[in-house]
């Protein structure tokens, strides 16, 4: 069920030849570009509450982690956990061998991105008039820090507290043997990423009428092919709130 290993990982590199070519100045000039990527600003729908973003690593757990390495932007998929025990905002997780060599993960800075629910909104369940125009209703945080690399037993702890969080939802729960957890771990690198900054946008139509919100919420409960009861209870909770 989980993706715990995965000695392939599970990135896609943009170029696969670039780690092979030294630094040159272009490269460094693409990695700074890329540190200064921030999302598109909007302040309509910006959240900077970290609450916020504890809340949608909660619901989210599955997460795009992205880092510069040499030049080459590289994307992995991975399951995460919230840090509980941290004043702090960080997120518990692992790669699998060699994501951590694909990532050159060190002591620069990654991006990991949380998605939360979203959903196609069309004009047509507006006010007749009220605008043409269809937008995607959607809740997402671009999260920044410097992963810290785990030793040995504590990434054995979060693979083990990785597999709880998930298996204690099922019928007959199957947690991890420790004996057989320790060979699993030696295919993975486990990471505790604190969250320096992040970046949050909950577009929810908080531009939008009551009226229009409301008759948004409905369309999304209604039966058809946009059906997304979910991201509706997402609205009224953070219309309400």
């Amino acid at each position: 069920m989980l993706p715990i290993v995965h000695p392939q990982g599970h990135h896609e590199s943009l170029n696969t030849r670039a780690r092979q070519r030294a630094r040159t100045p272009a490269m460094h000039r693409t990695a700074r570009r890329a540190r200064l990527s921030f999302m598109r600003p909007n302040p309509i729908h910006a959240s900077d509450d970290p609450e916020v973003v504890r809340q949608l690593i909660r619901e989210n757990p599955w997460c795009t982690l992205v880092s510069n390495n040499a030049g080459e932007l590289v994307a992995s998929h991975y399951p995460v956990l919230l840090d509980e025990e941290s004043a702090e905002l960080a997120v518990l997780t692992h790669v699998g061998r060699p994501d951590e060599k694909v990532h050159g993960l060190g002591d620069q800075e990654v991006m990991l991105i949380v998605q939360g629910r979203h959903g196609y909104i069309s004009p047509s369940w507006y006010v007749p008039r009220t605008t043409p125009a269809p937008t995607w209703n959607f809740s997402v945080a671009h999260c920044y820090g410097v992963p810290e690399i785990l030793g040995a037993e504590q990434n054995l702890r979060v693979l083990t507290r990785l597999v709880e969080h998930f298996e204690r939802h099922v019928e007959h729960p199957q947690f991890l043997d420790p004996d057989w957890g320790a060979q699993l771990a030696k295919g993975t690198v486990g990471l505790r990423i604190p969250i320096s900054h992040f970046v949050c946008k909950i577009k929810l139509s908080h531009d939008k009428s009551p009226e229009n919100q409301q008759r948004v919420i409905a369309a999304l409960r209604a039966p058809g092919p946009y059906h997304h009861p979910a991201l509706a209870d997402d609205m009224e909770r953070s219309i309400v709130g």
